[in-house]
């Protein structure tokens, strides 16, 4: 079954190390065209990844970060590193697929 999409955004971003979530929302709206995250919407994400066991909290602060105290770091779990490496070869496959059809080309 496919993943949302935001569900994966969130993995393909930890997925380069612990990140507090409002880094998180940054990096997914530089990464691509997606439409605006709305906090509502990531934090209950975050929740359900949690609930789901893709993501823990990191306890305490990553040294180096002054800022914010109030910030909650996150990272990939085992189950979650593999729901990304499963969702990559799914999309891996369709873009595959899609070629071999013509609907891309090897540049777009």
């Amino acid at each position: 079954m496919a993943m949302k999409p935001l569900v994966f955004q969130i993995l393909l971003a930890l997925a380069g190390g612990e990140r507090h979530g409002w880094s998180l929302v940054r990096e997914i709206q530089q990464r691509g065209d997606f439409d605006p995250i709305m906090p509502g919407n990531f934090y209950r994400t975050l929740r359900a990844m949690l609930a789901d066991g893709l993501i823990e909290e990191v306890p305490g602060r990553p040294k180096g970060d002054p800022e914010d105290e109030r910030r909650r770091y996150f990272r990939l779990t085992g189950a979650g590193t593999t729901a990304a490496t499963t969702e990559a070869r799914r999309l891996e496959a369709l873009v595959v697929e899609s070629r071999a059809k013509r609907l891309l080309t090897k540049r777009s």
